[in-house]
């Protein structure tokens, strides 16, 4: 959808016609969903090319990778400038992942949520709790020790004096890789980096934490190996999914257009409510934040004021509450397979911000990102084979740091829909401490930097 504005300046030779050969929502729309539902017929495939090839790449993943081919061809696009014939700028964007992350997703966790088993979520025991932790850790040493590499190598990329300090931009990076967008911002304000060089730096973020998403995806259809080789206990979660599955069962049957229009009402009506309580309570807590001090407390409790947070906490309480009521019946009705179709529409949506030709440019940045994420990645699976906990730890405690409330869900819910809550409530925790976390990363950074 195009913005409202028009730039009137004259066209920079920096400026370039980025318009996708498609612009319409509508339309692009249409074409993520025919994508999903190929994927779904071929994925389904018992024999022939198809039924191998899902058996070495996930079916979540293609729906990632295919819109970011789209978007890499220039076929579609998150976001464009259009030069005028008459030389006026215009910027367009896309509203495909709003909606999907504001609206789909609220009402996916609490249709997931309806056939929850609390007390079972939490005889999973310590081990998501730890990975989570362990993963934060290789944040904060992740990025000190990457510029440290990456400065031998080639000093320049992470110099920078003043608010230019690469060091400076490199906090808001730790900011969004430990808790989420409010900590990003958080660490923009303290660190004062240079806002003209600010896109770099959320250029860095789209890229790496994509690149490694898109890793743990293909590492889910390879999670019984990884099992097997971390030597994991897998009961209670097996145990989890077992009694879910068997309520299902339970309570299966063939859904009337009643079910399906309760189903809707449960599902948009709490998208109602969380949005009404989080645009209330984030209004509220502005206020208290804003009139703190500045300084280290102030900056730590800035997610309070994020309506998104406050949206996927009252939607997952929903869900919650909901699930000790008779409507958890409705995980009959397919409640949690149309969670599934929303989940699946919010990751499509993800994938067309990736625009992988983009992993060449500031080639410098893109390395420490990436080296970054590797000593995050190692740090996870070495405390994954000390414990011996599942890949499903470390892949849900990884993307609660990196990809925060609107991934963690998703890579839970891959393994099976009841454990969708595992992913948020470990999100949650993650913006509570993203901004500490960061500062104390930011702290090694700026160490590193002048070493």
């Amino acid at each position: 959808m195009r913005e409202n504005y028009t730039m009137q300046e004259p066209i920079s030779e920096a400026i370039k016609d980025t318009t996708p050969f498609l612009t319409s929502d509508t339309v692009v729309f249409g074409l993520l969903m025919l994508s999903l539902g190929f994927i779904f017929y071929t994925s389904h495939k018992k024999s022939g090319f198809w039924s191998k090839f899902y058996k070495i790449v996930p079916a979540l993943f293609m729906a990632y990778f295919i819109p970011a081919i789209f978007t890499s061809t220039g076929l579609i696009a998150p976001e464009w400038t259009t030069i005028e014939p008459n030389g006026d700028i215009t910027k367009g964007s896309s509203n495909l992942y709003f909606v999907a992350s504001r609206y789909l997703l609220p009402a996916a966790l609490v249709l997931m949520t309806l056939s929850l088993d609390l007390k079972a979520v939490f005889n999973l025991g310590p081990k998501a709790l730890i990975m989570f932790i362990t993963g934060t850790v290789g944040i904060i040493i992740g990025g000190p020790l990457a510029v440290l590499i990456i400065g031998t190598i080639s000093p320049e990329t992470v110099g920078g004096s003043g608010a230019d300090a690469v060091w400076r931009g490199l906090s808001t990076l730790a900011g969004s890789w430990i808790g989420g967008g409010a900590n990003q911002a958080a660490m923009l304000e303290i660190y004062g980096y240079n806002q003209k060089l600010y896109g770099q730096m959320v250029f860095v973020d789209i890229v790496v934490a994509n690149i490694w998403m898109a890793l743990i995806l293909i590492g889910i259809g390879k999670a019984n190996t990884f099992d097997r080789w971390l030597k994991a206990d897998t009961s209670a979660i097996e145990s989890l999914k077992e009694k879910v599955s068997s309520f299902s069962k339970k309570v299966d049957r063939n859904p009337s257009l009643t079910d399906l229009m309760i189903l809707g009402a449960i599902a948009f009506a709490t998208v109602s409510f969380a949005h009404f309580g989080a645009d209330f309570l984030s209004g509220a807590f502005e206020g208290y934040v804003n009139g703190l001090p500045k300084g280290l407390m102030r900056n730590s409790l800035t997610f309070l004021n994020s309506s998104f947070f406050w949206m996927i906490f009252i939607a997952t309480l929903i869900g919650v509450l909901l699930s000790y009521s008779r409507l958890k019946s409705y995980e009959g009705a397919g409640a949690s397979k149309f969670g599934s179709v929303f989940i699946y529409i919010l990751v499509a949506t993800i994938g067309m911000k990736m625009d992988l030709s983009m992993i060449f440019n500031n080639i410098g940045l893109i390395f420490i990102g990436l080296i970054w994420i590797a000593i995050h990645a190692g740090l996870l699976i070495l405390m994954a084979k000390l414990i011996k906990a599942p890949y499903f730890f470390l892949a849900v405690g990884s993307q609660a740091n990196v990809g925060g409330a609107a991934s963690a869900p998703v890579v839970a819910s891959a393994f099976h829909p009841s454990l969708a809550t595992v992913g948020v409530l470990l999100a949650v925790f993650g913006y509570a401490i993203g901004t500490i976390g960061a500062v104390a990363c930011t702290f090694l950074m700026q160490l590193a930097a002048a070493s």
